[in-house]
């Protein structure tokens, strides 16, 4: 019995050592989503170097796996990044972006916000289609502003829907929209359900009755009604 065990103890060390002196082959890339939105193949292959040479062709006892995975991450399209060897000389490696709910407008900065509040920069491969937002003076207005973004940003309609949304300095909010000339009085950051469900019950009656491009403003910032003004 102690030989056999010896025997498999040298045939794992064997085997190890083999494994480990394995050249990488190629470099598979995956992302979450179906779409590479910001990021592509080939940028994430840019991002795959350690000590200024490219991972392929080096042995996978030379390669950092923690150190490229944080490599990855520096990059602010990158939300989280999976890197792995597989048995035939792969380095794989599993990438989610992060997803724009919003794009702000400031009066010197153009950006991005993902649902968490992280600032994502412009990018020059990939334009996405969310609300504008403007009129924000801070960072304290934004992380409150989030969760307006995040509700319509999940709501099926109200992400088609909303294309702007500006901060007056009294703190209340006004809503441009696609399907017409009109613009959503919000009101403050209060009530946020109970205004998106009168705005939406109000839009079926609107659009039921072909009336919804008679209005220039249509206000929900008051509790429990809503006021058209054409």
């Amino acid at each position: 019995m102690p030989i056999f065990i010896g025997v498999l103890v040298f045939l794992f060390i064997f085997s190890n050592q083999r494994n480990t002196q394995k050249i990488i082959k190629k470099i598979d890339i995956q992302f979450e989503s179906e779409e590479p939105y910001f990021l592509t193949h080939e940028i994430v292959n840019k991002l795959l170097i350690q000590n200024n040479d490219r991972v392929q062709k080096q042995a996978k006892s030379v390669i950092d796996l923690y150190k490229l995975e944080e490599l990855v991450l520096e990059n602010p399209y990158v939300e989280k990044a999976s890197l792995f060897f597989t048995i035939d000389g792969t380095l794989g490696s599993f990438i989610k972006q992060r997803q724009p709910i919003a794009r702000i407008l400031t009066s010197n900065l153009s950006y991005y916000i993902d649902s968490e509040g992280v600032k994502v920069p412009i990018s020059e491969n990939y334009s996405a289609r969310v609300p504008l937002v403007s009129g924000l003076n801070d960072d304290s207005s934004l992380l409150e502003l989030l969760v307006l973004l995040n509700k319509i940003d999940e709501d099926n309609f109200l992400n088609k829907e909303v294309t702007s949304i500006h901060r007056k300095d009294n703190k209340e909010y006004l809503m441009t929209v696609r399907s017409g000339d009109y613009r959503i009085d919000f009101g403050n950051l209060t009530e946020i359900d109970e205004k998106i469900k009168k705005l939406k019950a109000f839009y079926g009656k609107a659009f039921l009755d072909s009336t919804i491009q008679k209005y220039k403003t249509i206000n929900i910032k008051y509790h429990n009604q809503v006021v058209g003004v054409k």
